[in-house]
């Protein structure tokens, strides 16, 4: 056995698609965390849990904000229809 033997390094995308996930960003820890998993797989790194993380998060935020949307779509088209 070695006496040094070397960690994986943690990807440094999943960690940016944690870290702006947490910070309501919708598409960009989408994105990101997408690519991490791809580079994951295929370099070997650690990282895999908190990039899931991250599109997890990404995706509830990006749901919220669509549905945000639809209701005040919906709010201000009836309020136009009314004549108010």
């Amino acid at each position: 056995m070695d006496a040094y033997t070397e960690n994986p390094r943690t990807n440094v995308l999943s960690i940016v698609s944690l870290v702006t996930s947490i910070l309501g960003l919708a598409v960009v820890p989408i994105i990101l965390g997408h690519i991490s998993l791809a580079q994951i797989r295929r370099t070997g790194e650690q990282g895999r849990v908190m990039a899931v993380i991250g599109l997890v998060i990404g995706y509830l935020s990006l749901l919220g904000y669509l549905i945000v949307i639809a209701i005040a779509v919906a709010v201000f088209a009836s309020r136009g229809m009314s004549g108010s």
